[in-house]
């Protein structure tokens, strides 16, 4: 509709837990959003946040859920997705000797489908013209042993022996990944993605009216605006 004014708020990665107390988890991301006076507000979910190293530590859920944490003797369970936008994250494995918490879960899969730990890959959308994969999970970090893979579609990698989990890829909605907790405990999990907002219309409908820096591009006979940032598009 002609002047509609269409905003667009683009949520923040969740920050990363830490490897070993109750009150280690993570937290989970923001919500992406866009709202219009002519249109139904349409929400894609914050990230759940990873299960911390303490007790029972399980995964929170969210748009899709985060992996567990693991202190090497229970076995929490992963957060639950989000119907019709992401999957759960995985359980820990109470093997000795590593004791791998669960994988967080992807837009396109759960957490630990590839293997314990490993992150749920994402899904990829042509929206903008060309395929690109987003909303991978993270994996999990180890106390040692084989390093669990990263969901594809911006993922963050796991770690192990106290270094720092890897962020999830900004702008994609990716998982952080898990950081290591052997002795000290003191491996920090990576912080998650940020979201993104693409908007495409025909190109003849295209009012060239907006805030907040979108990258402008176009597709045949139609414009895709991408919001990384949160703004606004007047009709």
């Amino acid at each position: 509709m002609r002047g509609a004014v269409y905003t667009i708020t683009v949520g923040a990665g969740g920050a990363g837990g830490e490897g070993v107390s109750a009150a280690g988890n993570g937290t989970q991301g923001s919500n992406s959003s866009i709202s219009g006076t002519d249109i139904t507000t349409k929400t894609s979910t914050g990230g759940g946040y990873g299960g911390g190293g303490g007790p029972s530590q399980s995964g929170g859920s969210g748009g899709s859920g985060g992996g567990s944490g693991h202190d090497g003797t229970d076995t929490p369970s992963g957060g639950s997705g989000t119907a019709n936008q992401g999957y759960a994250g995985g359980s820990n494995s109470a093997s000795a000797p590593n004791y791998v918490p669960g994988g967080g879960g992807g837009a396109g899969e759960a957490g630990n489908t590839d293997g314990q730990g490993t992150g749920g890959d994402g899904l990829s959308s042509s929206i903008t013209g060309s395929g690109v994969e987003r909303g991978g999970g993270g994996a999990a970090g180890t106390r040692g042993g084989a390093v669990p893979a990263a969901g594809t579609g911006g993922g963050g990698t796991a770690t192990s022996n106290n270094t720092p989990g890897g962020a999830g890829t900004v702008n994609t909605g990716g998982g952080g990944g898990g950081g290591g907790f052997a002795a000290p405990y003191d491996g920090f999990g990576g912080a998650g993605g940020s979201g993104v907002v693409i908007l495409r219309m025909p190109t003849a409908n295209y009012s060239g009216n907006t805030s907040g820096s979108p990258t402008v591009s176009t597709d045949g006979s139609d414009t895709i605006l991408t919001f990384n940032s949160s703004g606004t598009y007047t009709a």
